[in-house]
């Protein structure tokens, strides 16, 4: 059994009973279940329809979001959530970079590393040495005036820890963001790289191992077994080509408002609504959302 999706983004809450009724009768589907009225409805079906993902790129110009997936055990136990341009709407090194007057250059190396175009960690090296004699307090700087939570993050984490399930933020960034960030959404714990400095200004260089794609995929897998889990039992976001492995090895992985080289290798896609629809694709209702 499988249980099919329809999402509207939240600011627009224009998904209606008859469309979704019209697709649930297509599809010969059971009876449908609305989370949250004009934002998330859901229905059964036996098997994956032969034309689901030419209805999905209907739908996807409409400004809605389809998925599907296996009914059973849809509710995870793990959180794994990237941070930057998926929990926060920045990167934060270019926000960095910026007050460096490096910001163009740092920004075209992170756009090629997050389409895959650059390896991690050869373009990690290189945006953090252009930051080298940056003072350490412009962290603080950026984080109060230039960093923005992505909608929905704190009901997300919020409402999974209400239910019992762990929640990790690991990032391809900075602990000196990560921290922050996790404290203000209510994370279980967090891994990022370390930024070096010497006397409070940066030195241009990142502490090893840097925490890349792999990393990623250990951070699953260890943070799983120690709660006699498996990856099966993980929902993991992400956006960007370093996130992709361990979008991959989740039990549900969700490409969010994704960079189309991981976008087409996710089966589950959000590119309308916000976090909240984490919650909704494991079948929550509003009426059960924390925070």
């Amino acid at each position: 059994m499988f249980t099919v999706s329809v999402l509207a983004a939240p600011q627009r809450a224009n998904l209606s009973p008859a469309f979704v009724e019209e697709l649930r009768h297509d599809w010969n589907g059971g009876h449908v279940i609305w989370l949250n009225e004009g934002i998330a409805a859901e229905f059964p079906v036996e098997t994956q329809p032969e034309n689901f993902w030419l209805i999905w790129e209907i739908l996807q110009g409409k400004g809605f979001d389809l998925a599907i997936q296996p009914t059973s055990g849809r509710r995870k136990s793990v959180l794994l959530a990237d941070m930057d341009s998926t929990m926060i709407q920045q990167e934060c090194i270019d926000e960095l970079a910026d007050f460096a007057g490096v910001g163009e250059r740092v920004a075209a190396i992170t756009a090629q590393a997050m389409n895959g175009e650059l390896n991690f960690h050869e373009a990690l090296v290189a945006r953090v040495g252009l930051l080298a004699g940056l003072s350490e307090s412009v962290v603080d700087e950026v984080l109060d005036s230039r960093i923005t939570m992505a909608p929905g993050g704190k009901q997300l984490v919020a409402t999974m820890r209400a239910q019992g399930a762990y929640t990790a933020l690991v990032s391809g960034g900075f602990t000196v963001f990560t921290g922050p960030v996790a404290t203000a959404l209510g994370f279980d714990e967090h891994r990022a790289n370390v930024l070096l400095a010497d006397e409070n200004i940066l030195t241009g260089a990142v502490a090893l191992p840097i925490l890349g794609r792999e990393a990623k995929i250990e951070a699953l897998e260890e943070i799983t077994a120690a709660r006699n889990l498996t990856p099966a039992d993980a929902i993991a976001v992400g956006d960007g080509a370093n996130d992709l492995g361990m979008l991959q090895r989740a039990g549900t992985g969700v490409a969010l408002h994704a960079k189309p080289v991981v976008a087409e290798q996710v089966s589950l896609r959000i590119n309308h609504g916000d976090l909240t629809a984490l919650l909704y694709l494991q079948g929550y209702a509003a009426e059960e959302f924390v925070g």
